[in-house]
């Protein structure tokens, strides 16, 4: 055991020396922000749209009628997922055209597809 002040009465399995406690301390501030993008996409209706989004560009009118959703209530979940840089959209006149941001996004969405995969 070290004498770095770590709690005994948690476990006396594990005990990191100083330096690993320390380290492992800056790793989990590594995760900061993290945890409002799960926020973000832990709404069914922003997933839905970030998974049509990843199929093809999308106005708004067209998330609308596919979600059988006003287009106000869609705008309002777009204008969140472009606060979290998870959208992007370009404008053509008057009509506003959404696309996901990057591929990270995509990867995203594959990657919880195969996990949800496996669970069945």
């Amino acid at each position: 055991m070290t004498d770095c002040n770590f709690s005994r009465d948690i476990c006396d399995q594990y005990c990191p020396n100083c330096k690993e406690k320390d380290r492992l301390r800056e790793k989990v501030l590594e995760v900061a922000g993290l945890s409002e993008l799960f926020k973000v996409l832990a709404d069914e209706t922003r997933t839905k749209i970030i998974y049509l989004l990843s199929e093809q560009e999308l106005c708004v009118c067209d998330l609308a009628e596919l979600l059988d959703m006003s287009m106000p209530a869609i705008s309002h979940h777009l204008r969140l997922l472009r606060a979290m840089r998870l959208v992007r959209y370009r404008r053509e006149g008057k009509q506003v055209y959404y696309t996901l941001d990057d591929d990270h996004i995509v990867n995203l969405i594959q990657q919880a597809q195969a996990h949800y995969a496996e669970e069945r």
